[in-house]
């Protein structure tokens, strides 16, 4: 008789339940590395929030971004830069910098009740605009502007998705303009010549990240420049810019390298040149500049009530590169105001306008860009 073996047990069905709840750990054990990992960045990334249907973003940064130890070693160009936003803020994701020719005018001023005011325009091809708000904790509170073109986005890539968004986390290294909690305001300004590369023996610094440095850590426009006087600037992007720097007292300069020299020129405007006395021949936006003094010498320096941005505007028959104002077309108001229980103690309005059809010379202006930023910071309600 033919003895029948006792059948082994189906081992795979047994062990497929606890194949799938090790599989589980160990997904759910990478997941909380990840949330521990970048807790910081994905709750700052939290605060990201689009503005209407613009390109116009807002975003608080939580925590330490890391700004005293780049202060240490610094950076002498933009590949240096990533580098060192890569490793201490974007965990080794590559990025790139890419800034475009700018058309800019800023200008101090007051408004008739005394309020000093910092007002800066921003032309160029279509560009998002990022809105940040930064606390650190051994510096001064402040809120700037970043061009988002500038960290690799644009019209087909907007960060509203998590992968994508991760790059904002670069914001407080690229700002081109902003204001501090003591009423410091700074904003850059594109000049067309060879690009800034200061070699005295210092510490390097790029442009925006000096932008940092003065809304960290300046309470006065002699501050910011003595700041400025301890470090080799080295142009971002590869061009050469200006720094226009006011305060709450009123007192505002233009910053301008040549060759190894810093130069400091007072003056309450700057456009797109020297102003350095020099026989300098390079540079645009000498009718803007004129427009400002007219108008602001006009006005002895008061800040009109309404529309504030008309005294850039020139002459309907100017239609030069660089002659920017804001264009004709909708305007989208977007006023930023903390309520009386935040730690924020201040009122901004960005205006954005486009021009209306596909003619990039409105006969009300002279912007030949078919989009334009409009920041107006009020120094005062900073305080």
């Amino acid at each position: 008789m033919k003895e029948t073996l006792p059948q082994a047990p189906h081992k795979p069905r047994r062990l497929l339940p606890k194949l799938l709840l090790a599989l589980a750990a160990v997904l759910a054990a990478l997941m909380l590395a990840v949330l521990l990992l970048f807790q910081r960045e994905l709750r700052t990334l939290g605060t990201l929030e689009r503005v209407g249907n613009t390109s116009l973003f807002t975003m608080e940064y939580i925590g330490d971004y890391g700004f005293d130890d780049f202060l240490e070693t610094g950076a002498s160009s933009d590949p240096e830069l990533i580098r060192f936003i890569a490793g201490k803020l974007l965990k080794g994701l590559p990025m790139e910098f890419d800034l475009p020719d700018l058309g800019c005018s800023t200008f101090a001023a007051h408004t008739p009740e005394g309020d000093a005011v910092f007002g800066r325009n921003f032309d160029m091809y279509y560009s998002p605009a990022l809105f940040v708000k930064t606390a650190p904790s051994n510096g001064y509170r402040s809120i700037s502007m970043v061009n988002l073109a500038y960290i690799g986005f644009g019209e087909d890539k907007l960060p509203t998705g998590l992968l994508d968004s991760f790059f904002c986390l670069a914001a407080p290294y690229v700002p081109l303009d902003g204001v501090n909690e003591k009423g410091v305001a700074v904003g850059v300004l594109l000049i067309d010549t060879e690009p800034t590369n200061q070699q005295t023996e210092k510490v390097d610094i790029t442009t925006t990240t000096a932008i940092r440095m003065i809304l960290d850590q300046a309470a006065t426009v002699e501050e910011a420049l003595t700041l400025l006087g301890e470090y080799d600037m080295h142009a971002s992007a590869n061009s050469c810019y200006h720094f226009q720097i006011a305060d709450a007292s009123g007192r505002a300069v233009v910053v301008e390298y040549i060759g190894d020299t810093m130069n400091v020129v007072e003056s309450p405007r700057a456009t797109n040149f020297l102003l350095t006395p020099g026989d300098w021949d390079f540079g645009t936006g000498q009718d803007r500049f004129e427009t400002l003094t007219a108008a602001m010498g006009a006005a002895e320096g008061i800040l009109p009530k309404r529309r504030p941005w008309t005294c850039w505007r020139p002459s309907a028959s100017s239609h030069s590169r660089k002659s920017a104002a804001p264009p004709s077309g909708p305007v989208f108001i977007t006023k930023a105001e903390a309520p009386s229980s935040s730690r924020w103690g201040w009122i901004m309005t960005t205006c954005t306008s486009s021009v209306s059809g596909t003619d990039r010379f409105s006969p009300q202006c002279a912007a030949v860009f078919p989009a334009a930023h409009f920041l107006c910071l009020s120094v005062s309600n900073f305080i």
